[in-house]
C-alpha cells in the first residue's frame, strides 16, 4: 500500500480507503463489516471514512467496535456531518449547534477521543459561511478534530471558505471529496484551484457504484448479490447509469484491464489515482476478498498510451 499526503497538510493516507456508505449497518451484517474492516488494515489500508448520516448513526458504530481495538495512531477517520439526524429543525445543516452535537455523536458512536478529519457532507445555505467554520475551528481548538474538509462544494463556496478563514487565522479545510471516475469527471473542475490552495482530493464512488467493476452487462438482469439487485443500497443508481450504452462503453475496457495484468474495478482506481491531486479511494465492500483486490490498486500506474487508449474506449 502506498501512502500520500491529505493536501499540503503532514497527514498521510492510504491511496485507497475503506468507506462504509450504504453498507455497514445496513446491507451488510455486523460481522461481515468487521471482516472488511480487518481485511483493509491487513492490506495497509489506513484511512476509514464514514458519516453520521450513514444509517443513521450504525456505520459509525459498527467501525469504532473494530478500531478502538486498534493502536490509535495506526489508523485515520474521517466523518461528516450535514444531513438530517432527526425531526427536530436543528437536527441539520452546519450551524455551530448541530455540528458541535453531532461531532460529539460521532465521537461517542466512533468510542474516540478525536476524529482526524471533520467533513462538511454539503455546502449549507442556510447557515452563514463564517459560522459553520468558526464552529470547525472551535472544535479544533477543542481537540475533538484535527483537520476539516468538505464534501461536493463549488468553486466558489471554496473560494469564500478559504479567504473567511485566511482572514480570521483560522484552520484552513485540507480536504475535498468528490463525486469522481471514469464515467464522472466533474471535479476535474476544481481540482486544479484546490491544488494550489493546499486542498487534497479523497473521492468517492471510484467506481460508479459497481459499475466499473464490469459485472453489469449490457441486456442482462444485474447478477444476484450485487448492488443494482438489493434494494437496500440501489436508491442512488440511477437509469442512466445501468443504460445499455454506457455499460457497452464499460465492456470495450474489459481487455485494455486485461492486457495490463488488472481487474476492471482496480484499472478504475489506478486511474483516479493518476492525478496528483488525489490522495485516496474510497471504497465500498461487503466481503473482504473485495477490498484485498481494490487495495492491490495502489501504486499501479497507467502510461500516457494507455489513458489514452482508455478515453477512445469511452467515447
Amino acid at each position: 500500500m502506498n501512502y500520500r499526503h491529505l493536501g499540503r497538510s503532514g497527514l498521510r493516507v492510504s491511496e485507497v480507503c475503506l468507506g462504509s456508505w450504504l453498507t455497514f449497518g445496513g446491507a451488510v451484517e455486523d460481522a461481515a463489516a468487521e471482516a472488511c474492516v480487518h481485511a483493509a488494515l491487513d492490506a495497509g489500508i489506513c484511512f476509514f471514512d464514514t458519516a453520521n448520516v450513514y444509517a443513521r448513526g450504525r456505520a459509525e458504530e459498527v467501525l469504532g467496535r473494530v478500531l478502538h481495538r486498534m493502536e490509535r495512531s495506526s489508523f485515520v477517520v474521517a466523518t461528516k456531518a450535514y444531513f438530517p439526524m432527526g425531526d427536530g429543525p436543528n437536527d441539520r445543516g452546519l450551524s455551530r449547534k448541530h455540528l458541535r452535537e453531532q461531532c460529539e455523536a460521532s465521537l461517542r458512536r466512533l468510542k474516540l477521543d478525536y476524529v482526524d478529519l471533520y467533513q462538511c457532507h454539503r455546502f449549507d445555505d442556510e447557515t452563514p459561511l463564517e459560522e459553520t467554520l468558526r464552529a470547525l475551528d472551535g472544535l479544533i481548538q477543542a481537540g475533538k478534530v484535527l483537520y476539516i474538509g468538505f464534501s461536493q462544494w463549488t468553486l466558489d463556496q471554496i473560494k469564500e471558505a478559504l479567504r473567511i478563514q485566511d482572514s480570521l487565522l483560522m484552520d484552513r479545510f485540507i480536504s475535498s471529496q468528490p463525486y469522481y471516475n471514469l464515467l464522472g469527471r466533474g471535479a476535474e473542475e476544481i481540482m486544479p484551484y484546490c491544488a494550489r490552495e493546499g486542498i487534497g482530493q479523497i473521492v468517492y464512488s471510484p467506481l460508479a457504484q459497481g459499475i466499473l467493476t464490469g459485472k453489469y452487462r449490457p441486456g442482462q438482469p444485474p447478477p444476484p448479490g450485487t448492488r443494482a439487485a438489493d434494494p437496500r443500497q440501489n436508491m442512488f443508481l440511477n437509469s442512466g447509469q445501468l443504460d445499455p450504452a454506457v455499460l457497452e462503453r464499460v465492456e470495450r475496457l474489459k481487455p485494455i484491464a486485461a492486457r495490463e495484468g488488472m481487474s476492471l474495478a482496480q484499472l478504475a482506481l489506478a486511474w483516479c489515482l493518476r492525478r496528483p491531486e488525489v490522495a485516496s479511494v474510497i471504497i465500498g465492500a461487503s466481503r473482504p476478498e473485495q477490498v484485498r483486490e481494490n487495495a492491490a490498486a495502489s501504486g499501479r500506474t497507467l502510461s500516457p498510451a494507455v489513458l489514452a487508449e482508455i478515453d477512445a474506449a469511452l467515447t
